[in-house]
């Protein structure tokens, strides 16, 4: 079974992970095509899913209006006429609070030591703040790096250069050749200045192999796709009640049958997901079959794990 991500499977067997392998050990033959990985970086509500979405040509990761919604490091692939870019999508840095929030930094910050390229994406619309100057400093010691303004639809044109000078000296002394000239201005919701930033790039990578197939978009299985399906759902109709209180797991896949279970932290929080007479969840569950292949049977369970952000065991299995 296929999913909009094409065959979500990793490479090989399964259990390689891309992003350890360095760019100086690629192999197979090279013959003049580039290939790498791009970690993208940024503290949260910057819009760095959406941006990869952008770039991937095809959802790859969910999205929200909420900040935080995208919990652990994910690969977006951008297949091109000689060329394979592959993008890490990363945890947006915060102050965190819990065991969950201290993983995603780590996972986010873990993910910029074996790339090729660094992006780290702000806001147009907000103030530099330290949140971004942390998520630059991350990028210290990549062999190259640029700093990517998103958003810039949201800005009037008289206010969006001083926005872009004050971005582009984040990264002054970040990293080799960092000198803060680098920086893309780009509006992921309306796709302005993706192909250039994709173009550019494309340059900076090195010679080496294909390292998916054509037509792989993610390393995401489709389990693990699925349950994040839900959640994206379950974060558009509750999200301002509960927004990082919930969680989702496949807990039985027996194609056309799927199980899925929403997690909650408090007894207290389950009628807010069912909603009155079930309607929400049944919202929810119409919503993500929407986008599951045709023929799909899901079945949503509310379930109570009390503190669950705060458990390393529950934080393991839901692979954060």
């Amino acid at each position: 079974m296929t999913s909009p991500y094409g065959e979500v499977t990793s490479p090989s067997d399964g259990n390689v992970d891309p992003i350890a392998v360095s760019s100086s050990c690629h192999g197979g033959d090279r013959s003049g095509f580039r290939s790498g990985f791009v970690a993208v970086v940024g503290r949260t509500g910057v819009g760095k899913s959406t941006l990869v979405n952008a770039m991937v040509g095809r959802k790859v990761s969910i999205t929200s209006s909420r900040s935080g919604t995208t919990r652990a490091r994910l690969q977006g692939v951008i297949n091109g006429e000689g060329y394979q870019v592959v993008l890490v999508d990363t945890p947006g840095f915060h102050k965190p609070h819990n065991l969950l929030g201290e993983r995603q930094n780590a996972a986010a910050a873990g993910s910029v030591s074996s790339v090729d390229v660094v992006l780290v994406v702000v806001d147009a619309s907000r103030e530099i703040g330290p949140g971004d100057r942390f998520a630059a400093s991350t990028a210290r010691g990549a062999a190259k790096s640029f700093v990517v303004v998103n958003k810039v639809d949201r800005v009037a044109r008289h206010r969006l250069l001083p926005k872009l000078l004050a971005a582009s000296r984040l990264l002054v002394g970040a990293g080799d050749g960092a000198d803060g000239a680098e920086c893309f201005p780009v509006s992921a919701r309306s796709g302005a200045g993706i192909a250039e930033l994709v173009g550019s790039l494309v340059g900076f990578l090195p010679e080496g192999p294909r390292y998916y197939p054509d037509g792989i978009m993610s390393d995401v299985p489709e389990v693990a796709w699925t349950a994040e399906i839900v959640r994206e759902q379950v974060l558009a109709r509750v999200g301002d009640e509960l927004p990082h209180s919930v969680a989702c797991r496949i807990v039985d896949w027996d194609w056309p049958r799927v199980r899925c279970e929403i997690l909650v932290e408090r007894e207290s929080q389950k009628p807010i997901v069912i909603g009155a007479g079930g309607k929400r969840l049944k919202a929810i569950g119409e919503a993500a079959r929407g986008q599951l292949a045709p023929g799909a049977y899901l079945e949503l369970v509310v379930k109570v794990e009390r503190n669950w952000q705060k458990r390393p065991e529950i934080l393991s299995r839901l692979g954060y």
